[in-house]
């Protein structure tokens, strides 16, 4: 399995998976055509699309690619009429196959109401879009905190080696915040210093891991104690901790 990472827009990652056994070539979430081909252009072939929801920013280049080289697009079943080509409707829990790859469909609802990670349990391997950033996760559009919640704790109990690929170059500023409300986390300096110079040479900031998530991402230490004494939120629920920090990151 080999994974292209393919930076598009301002901050944008699309990622290219070529099964190798069989050549069968994916990309996820394409959201600019040229940026997407040039790197196709190596396989000479794009048999599948995977879209982890809807937004523009993660679909732009559906249709294009899709004329270009036939390829077949899949996406949440309750997606059917915002994502653009669809063919195969996915369901939760369900498994796929791409080639000899085979991936489960994790629902995680709160960014918008369809939102889906890519796990391919084998491997070790999740793409998880716009709901858990390297050290953040996305803004609460379509779903409830609470959703949004829960579908990060299903990311967290996946095995802590499982590498984490996701939507967007904004582990800077999740590391800003991070260290705002979770100044005393050792993990987390010491994460700055990588961030630091992989940023300094251009260099993607991802694929992160569960268990580096788990020791440094402040929405998956939601019941650690000194963040809940931190924002004065010491007798609240888990829930009610990652409200408040969800509602903090948007204004940060």
């Amino acid at each position: 399995m080999i994974i292209e990472i393919i930076p598009c827009l301002s901050d944008n990652y699309s990622y290219l998976i070529n099964e190798t056994e069989t050549g069968t070539t994916s990309i996820v979430d394409p959201s600019e055509f040229n940026a997407c081909d040039r790197i196709i252009n190596k396989y000479k072939k794009l048999d599948f699309i995977l879209n982890t929801h809807h937004h523009a920013d993660h679909i732009g280049a559906n249709l294009d690619l899709k004329k270009k080289y036939n390829s077949k697009i899949l996406g949440f079943n309750s997606d059917k009429n915002r994502i653009p080509g669809i063919d195969i409707l996915l369901e939760e829990n369900q498994k796929y196959k791409i080639g000899n790859l085979e991936f489960k469909v994790i629902f995680i609802p709160g960014h918008t109401k369809g939102h889906i990670a890519f796990f391919f349990e084998k491997e070790k391997i999740a793409f998880t879009g716009d709901t858990l950033f390297s050290l953040g996760c996305g803004r609460v559009f379509e779903g409830t905190h609470e959703e949004m919640f829960n579908s990060l704790n299903k990311i967290k109990n996946l095995p802590p080696d499982t590498k984490v690929y996701c939507g967007h170059e904004y582990t800077k500023s999740n590391l800003n915040f991070c260290l705002e409300y979770d100044s005393n986390n050792t993990h987390l300096k010491n994460k700055k210093i990588d961030i630091d110079k992989k940023l300094s040479t251009n260099q993607p900031t991802v694929p992160s891991t569960v268990a580096d998530e788990i020791k440094t991402n402040i929405f998956l230490r939601c019941n650690d104690p000194e963040i809940k004494h931190r924002l004065g939120l010491k007798d609240s629920s888990d829930v009610e901790v990652f409200s408040k920090l969800r509602d903090l990151k948007d204004s940060f």
